[in-house]
């Protein structure tokens, strides 16, 4: 009889953890400064006004306002502005 443990197990344990990436704040929201937005991987979403972009292409609000989603440009490149609440009310 062989004494050996079944090495089945012993290949598995190497499952990654989630990155929870996604839309944090959606259209109509109100975001402070410095409150991401979005987290992705690559340029999904681009910068507008007011919106930073991280070298992890995280996108976050660089004023006080309510988050715009559009799409602009030729390319149709879908973007995210930040525009300050006395803008929205006028």
């Amino acid at each position: 009889m062989a004494h050996k443990k079944a090495g089945g197990s012993t290949r598995n344990g190497r499952d990654s953890n989630p990155k929870y990436l996604g839309v944090k704040c959606f259209g109509g929201e109100k975001v402070r400064a410095g409150m991401i937005i979005v987290r992705q991987r690559g340029t999904h979403f681009h910068p507008g006004t007011a919106v930073g972009i991280g070298r992890d292409h995280t996108l976050y609000a660089l004023t006080d306002g309510i988050v715009v989603f559009a799409i602009k440009g030729a390319l149709k490149k879908k973007t995210v502005s930040v525009q300050s609440v006395e803008d929205v009310q006028h």
